[in-house]
């Protein structure tokens, strides 16, 4: 395994980590679709991905409604202090108007209940899952500033901001001298790249740690989809469309992928997380599974390593998909997400 700086903090990260959307939500929708794993296959998982190197593991309080956070702090056990732990905070967690969303009051109960799922006294790493356009930045970074002070959280990050959003962030933070972010979580793909437009530039000029989710996007990326049809009748993206790929485009980013990874001696998921991971500002690729074969090839991106000629050759067969954030981000007035 490769480690990383993850932005201008002290700590590496591994470049390949799991993701834990897949673990618990059996009886729960729609997580019963992601992989619904229970506390014996998760932790096989997790000791996989930690006998594989990987020392980052992210999960959210709203993956399977708190489950996945439950079997991850199980399955970590003594291991805890051996990596950086991150969660997000954000999403709706209950029915009432103040279970969601990034004020001081909900971020503080959201914080305590991910604290006591995982079984821990801190968070490495404490992410907003998304923006609060009703909720102050003020309000919402000094809530996380006070958490980082009473050492419940080491650093705190962001996930599905627009660029806009984030330089107001940090501008909040520079002006108030509260804690800045130390990362952004963004969905990055060979067939998603709309965030080389704006976003990557900022997250880089800022000196931010860029953690990357749905690097296969939803196993476009794997080869199992073709233009015949897909060849897993359990593949995630037959049972929806998130993220949005071009099917055509797609294709042939696949094909060029294809091309790479037989030079290589390698498969398409790994090269198509080889050159994710290779593009300036990553720290690190999040890559969930539902099966240990899938985690230990996934694993092995980190031991491809693409010329100049290959990413040459794959960032011309890709081209950019929807528009991101957008399609992702619902907006003020609760309309369903583009896309």
């Amino acid at each position: 395994m490769k480690y990383a700086q993850l932005g201008s903090t002290g700590i590496f990260v591994s470049r390949v980590s799991l993701g834990t959307m897949t673990f618990g939500g059996k009886d729960i929708e729609p997580w019963d679709r992601m992989g619904a794993l229970d506390q014996k296959a998760a932790g096989e998982l997790v000791g996989i991905a930690l006998d594989g190197g990987v020392n980052l593991f992210d999960t959210a309080d709203v993956y399977a409604a708190g489950e996945s956070e439950e079997i991850l702090g199980k399955a970590l056990g003594r291991r805890r202090d051996d990596i950086v732990l991150a969660t997000k905070a954000c999403a709706p967690m209950g029915r009432g108007a103040n279970d969601q969303g990034l004020s001081r009051l909900h971020l503080t109960r959201a914080l305590d209940a991910s604290l006591r799922r995982l079984g821990t006294d801190h968070i490495d790493l404490f992410q907003l899952h998304g923006f609060d356009p009703y909720t102050p930045l003020e309000e919402t970074l000094g809530a996380l500033d006070d958490a980082v002070r009473q050492g419940k959280i080491r650093y705190i990050g962001a996930s599905n901001f627009t660029a806009w959003q984030l330089m107001k962030a940090l501008g909040v933070s520079d002006l108030r001298g509260l804690s800045r972010f130390a990362s952004l979580q963004v969905y990055y793909s060979l067939v998603g790249r709309d965030l080389e437009d704006e976003i990557l530039p900022a997250v880089r000029d800022q000196g931010l740690g860029l953690l990357v989710w749905g690097p296969l996007a939803a196993g476009f990326l794997t080869g199992k989809y073709t233009r015949q049809g897909a060849t897993d009748e359990d593949g995630r993206r037959l049972k929806g469309s998130l993220p949005p790929v071009d099917a055509e485009r797609g294709h042939d980013a696949v094909d060029a992928l294809r091309a790479v990874a037989e030079r290589h001696g390698t498969d398409i998921a790994a090269t198509a997380l080889a050159w994710v991971t290779a593009q300036p500002g990553v720290s690190s690729a999040v890559v969930g599974a539902k099966r240990p074969e899938q985690l230990r090839a996934n694993l092995a991106a980190a031991d491809v390593e693409l010329t100049a000629e290959d990413l040459a050759e794959l960032a011309a067969a890709s081209a950019p998909a929807p528009t991101y954030p957008a399609w992702i981000t619902p907006d003020p007035a609760g309309r369903v997400p583009r896309g």
